[in-house]
């Protein structure tokens, strides 16, 4: 139920009186505004804001720090950022603003009206800016995260004064555990309010909602829950996640509320403590997985249900045939190089053969979308791909990433413990990338793994049997490592059942077809090409990032062009780019190869670090490679 913080159940001669009394004397008086709003404005108080004169001023997040909350928040953006559209859509021209904030509140996304956006950023309502109540006083925003539920603050309910032409509407956004992500907000002209606005947020938001639920679990065993049959698929269903030993793992908004479920539950109720079902009866259940079923609860009331997914508890699925050789995944990728034909044809061999792979090459090579290509041309295409980063992880989460681990393991820990990743990838296929930068230690549990296809999460428990396609990939020659005593050498040859070498974009014969793919994908419909000095230049180039660094340069000419423009010149090209384009040097012969890239990647990344001011995440950004990426050419570079 929301907490409905608005004007219209005050009058507003009233709440000016309450507003003046509360600010005399602290008290508003019995009865005259909402409990919540109250609330609120004695914590706007205790935080000393003066709620008129000169605003005392808040943390506003720079560029970088931005950025990095965006990165750090990608899936909630992901998700959030369709469903922001639309409510702009419906919004459009009425002096409205469609806001997403994280859960401290600091604002990451925003769309808007012009006209009122202009209005808006005079009191900081923009991305980066900060309205947790301890800044803001009481504003839909700051408010919904206190009060953990859907609010309205209307015009002269908002605790600062300077915030009262603002009408705001806001409903929490919580993930698949409880946890509280953020808030979804609709902020316009206190002029336009409309009563229809707050139910239009709470839709939106659990939309986002049963989208990171329908991610986050798309491989496991699901429920569908409504009390009446029809509202199955809908908005209003309720979702709940369960392990293969039947353990509650997720459950949204509805379900935790028709459930009585509370977040501190979730991972620690079993199926049978929250519905009238025993384990056995769903296994039945899953097989058919279009049945609608009626489950009689114990105050006679009835839900509908509906089973999804699941791999422990149902039959195992019925082997699917593998798709034709040359209609697949890996044919996108085949684009002329004969490097990359070579190594796509060999893949091919052992798509659906217990060979693991092994994949090589410099970062940003597009390891991991060959990886994904290898995946969909299989027969464990419809079951999950799960990609793990060994070097993006710090060393102490490795180990409960990969192999979970149960509720209270470790200090710390989620409260309902998490499967792993080893475990999600159970029936499809895990990636380990940069396997090379896996602890020693994790290494010898993760051959234990691969020995006894079982796995014990972290606080004990009895072990999960797995079974996946394994595929792993590193820039690191692990031979080398292996006689500097960084890899074990028997996990060496688990994982290299086939090595595949895949070449870097500087010695690719096919970089026009890439090119011209690239644009497409950025500009569908639209005959864009780049010019003739350009694409000379482009050829000598040595792209130290690969392919990720050219699609991000591309896609940087692509915001640069004009509607009418065809053809992307240097104008288009970032200045850094533009300028290492330029004084690049004729190629070298083979032999130099391997001096002129170090000397190459060096003066590269001194230049962009030199540019952005030593700013990590921006020069990481410029070169299209991963913060880690940067942090590990910098170590090998000896830069500073």
């Amino acid at each position: 139920m929301a907490n409905s913080l608005l004007a219209a159940r005050t009058p507003p001669a009233r709440l000016r009186e309450a507003r003046r009394r509360f600010l005399d004397t602290g008290d508003v008086g019995d009865d005259d505004v909402a409990p919540a709003l109250t609330r609120s404005w004695r914590r706007s108080r205790d935080f000393g804001l003066a709620p008129v004169g000169r605003f005392s001023g808040a943390p506003h997040a720079s560029a970088a720090q931005l950025a990095r909350a965006l990165e750090q928040q990608q899936e909630f953006v992901a998700h959030a950022r369709p469903v922001m559209e639309f409510l702009f859509d419906q919004t459009r021209d009425t002096d409205n603003m469609v806001i997403l904030a994280d859960a401290q509140g600091m604002l990451l996304h925003a769309l808007g009206d012009a006209d009122f956006v202009d209005r808006a950023q005079r009191v900081a309502l923009r991305p980066g800016a900060s309205w947790h109540e301890q800044w803001r006083g009481t504003n839909a925003i700051g408010t919904a995260l206190a009060e953990g539920a859907p609010v309205v603050v209307h015009g002269s309910e908002h605790y600062l004064e300077r915030n009262a032409f603002l009408t705001c509407t806001a409903a929490p956004i919580a993930d698949p555990a409880g946890r509280l992500l953020g808030v979804l907000d609709i902020s316009g002209d206190q002029r336009g309010y409309h009563r229809h606005t707050l139910a239009l947020v709470r839709s939106a938001a659990r939309i986002i909602e049963h989208r990171l639920f329908d991610t986050r679990h798309a491989a496991g065993l699901r429920l569908r829950l409504h009390a009446q049959r029809e509202g199955l698929g809908t908005v209003t269903e309720g979702l709940l996640a369960l392990s293969e030993d039947g353990w509650v793992i997720g459950a949204n908004g509805v379900a935790r509320a028709m459930l009585a479920l509370t977040p501190g539950s979730i991972g620690r109720s079993t199926l049978e403590r929250v519905l009238p079902l025993d384990l056995q009866t769903l296994a039945g259940w899953s097989r058919s997985p279009d049945a609608v079923h009626e489950l009689r609860r114990e105050d006679g009331s009835v839900l509908w249900l509906r089973v999804e997914g699941g791999r422990g508890v149902p039959a195992p699925r019925p082997p699917v045939a593998p798709p034709p050789a040359v209609d697949d995944a890996l044919a996108p990728l085949d684009t002329g190089d004969a490097a990359m034909q070579a190594a796509i044809g060999r893949a091919r061999r052992v798509l659906d053969k217990p060979i693991a792979l092994l994949l090589q090459g410099e970062s940003g090579v597009g390891k991991e979308l060959f990886a994904r290509a290898v995946h969909k041309s299989g027969a464990r295409r419809d079951a999950p791909f799960v990609a793990v980063n060994c070097a993006a992880l710090p060393e102490n989460l490795i180990e409960a990433e990969l192999f979970g681990y149960r509720p209270g393991a470790f200090t710390g820990a989620a409260r309902e413990g998490a499967p792993g990743r080893i475990r999600e990838a159970h029936g499809g296929t895990l990636f380990l990338d940069e396997i090379g930068d896996m602890p020693t230690a994790l290494q010898t549990r993760l051959l234990r793994v691969l020995q006894e296809r079982e796995v014990t999460p972290l606080g004990g428990g009895r072990p999960q049997a797995v079974d996946f396609r394994l595929i792993c990939a590193t820039h690191h020659d692990l031979r080398a490592e292996i006689e500097a005593g960084r890899f074990r050498e028997d996990l060496y040859y688990r994982l290299n059942g086939l090595a595949l070498q895949l070449p870097p974009l500087r010695r690719r014969s096919d970089q026009p077809a890439l090119v011209a793919g690239m644009l497409q994908e950025l500009l569908p419909g639209r005959a864009v090409r780049l010019a003739s000095d350009v694409a000379l230049a482009f050829g000598r180039h040595r792209w130290p990032g690969n392919l990720r660094q050219l699609h991000n340069a591309l896609a940087t000419a692509c915001a640069l062009l004009d509607d009418d423009e065809h053809e992307i010149g240097w104008a288009h090209l970032s200045d850094d780019l533009a300028e290492d384009l330029r004084e690049r040097p004729p190629a070298r012969e083979a032999a130099d190869d391997a001096v002129d890239l170090r000397s190459q990647s060096e003066r590269t990344v001194r230049q962009v670090l030199q540019a952005c001011a030593g700013n990590l995440s921006e020069a990481a950004r410029r070169l299209g490679i991963s913060r880690n990426t940067l942090y590990r050419k910098m170590r090998e570079l000896r830069l500073r």
